[in-house]
């Protein structure tokens, strides 16, 4: 860490004076990737919690995600096992609880707080460890969770689905819905670590690996070229789940995340750019306007191709870059359309262009929208003509039903 106070020039009058304080921080925290996390053999866990103070005994809570225990019925006793086997290392204050899991526990400010009270009466304070086992929705309301109790307690995050793995679960955001917004009240915060189980995915449904894919083209699309070539030469494979793609899909995925994060310039997003949103102002809407009946890689798909072809129509990126977008996601399984597209309000005005100002007002400031220079190159713009979107929808209508 580093600092400095700087007196400010001061004006005539003695009793004033402004003094520019300016401190820097440094953030670091390890992404792993293993299998069977919570087997006593395993020293992730262990070595996680040791590694900077190695001769404490470590207090933490587990919080599991329902639909992961519902999938893995012993996780509990598990993680208790391990605790019980690692005992010279780490305090298990409490058997691991279950928490509700998906989209619609960040809609509840009753679950909110029942956890942050859990806490206080688990006397859990800032030098203990929230260890949280669930998706990508569960792991932002126990990192708010875990933030905003005693200002910040230490967050251990165990991403258990596609999505989590290779994009939400490695970044530093955390939050919960509020007042109909998605993501309103949150929090910048790191996480202790991220402990990527490749096991957890195991029992997951073809389609929510898939939609977690969905990611991974967004990503390789806006700033990896060769990445996304392999996600064109591997297309069957990881639409056929098959687990050396889709490890290899994750790990760099979530290793283009974490360098956009770090290298980025804007981690805790200051600014209003968003690279790593593309594709993103349209699907945030879509989910809404489905009520989450798509799954949040399903409406990036459609996000990512519709805007593939905006960037064609306004000339940034050549034509025929959205044929190759979007027949990558259609062999990777997307469906690329949703009635929902189409919705209008009581006056004929399209639903989804709401997306536009909801997305600015999202980002806090001026509109910034990544599109396509080219594959693998994004480039923000300020500005989308409602009349173009519309073009792209039709085409994209077109290219799913042929009319």
């Amino acid at each position: 860490m580093s600092a400095t106070i700087t007196p400010l020039p001061r004006r005539d009058d003695e009793r004033s004076a402004v003094y520019l304080q300016s401190f820097t921080v440094s953030y670091e925290y390890p992404v792993c990737f293993t299998d069977h996390l919570f087997a006593h053999s395993n020293p992730v866990l262990r070595d996680t919690m040791l590694r900077r103070e190695p001769k404490r005994r470590h207090r933490f809570v587990a919080f599991i995600d329902a639909n992961v225990a519902a999938s893995f019925p012993s996780l509990a006793h598990d993680i208790a096992s391990y605790a019980d086997k690692h005992a010279d290392a780490m305090e298990l204050l409490a058997h691991p609880q279950v928490v509700p899991g998906g989209e619609h526990v960040k809609n509840d400010p009753a679950l909110l707080t029942r956890l942050q009270h859990r806490l206080v009466e688990l006397g859990v304070d800032r030098h203990a460890f929230i260890v949280g086992i669930g998706g990508g929705a569960f792991l932002d309301l126990v990192g708010y969770v875990a933030s905003s109790t005693h200002r910040g307690i230490r967050h251990i995050r165990v991403p258990t689905t596609v999505l989590a793995q290779n994009d939400s679960g490695v970044g530093v955001k955390n939050g919960v819905n509020a007042f109909g917004v998605k993501n309103l009240l949150g929090s910048f915060a790191p996480p202790f670590a991220v402990l990527n189980d490749f096991d957890f995915l195991r029992t997951l449904q073809p389609r929510d690996k898939i939609a977690g894919i969905a990611e991974a083209v967004k990503v390789a699309l806006i700033r990896d070229r060769l990445f996304f070539e392999w996600l064109e030469a591997s297309a069957a494979a990881l639409r056929g789940c098959e687990a050396g793609a889709m490890s290899r899909m994750i790990r760099h995925c979530a290793e283009l995340h974490m360098r956009q994060i770090a290298l980025g310039g804007d981690p805790f997003e200051s600014g209003s750019a968003r690279p790593l949103d593309y594709g993103h102002w349209s699907a945030h809407k879509l989910e809404s306007l489905t009520d989450h009946e798509l799954r949040h890689g399903e409406a990036v798909a459609i996000g990512l191709a519709l805007d593939a072809r905006y960037s064609v129509q306004i000339g940034m990126l050549a034509a025929g870059g959205e044929d190759r977008v979007y027949a990558l996601l259609k062999r990777l399984g997307f469906h690329l359309w949703h009635p929902a597209l189409e919705s209008r309000d009581a006056s004929g005005q399209w639903l989804l262009l709401r997306g536009l100002q909801e997305f600015r007002e999202h980002l806090g400031g001026e509109l910034t929208i990544t599109l396509l220079r080219d594959i693998g190159v994004g480039e923000e713009v300020h500005r989308m003509e409602a009349s173009e979107i519309l073009r792209a929808l039709a085409w994209l209508r077109r290219q799913e039903y042929g009319a």
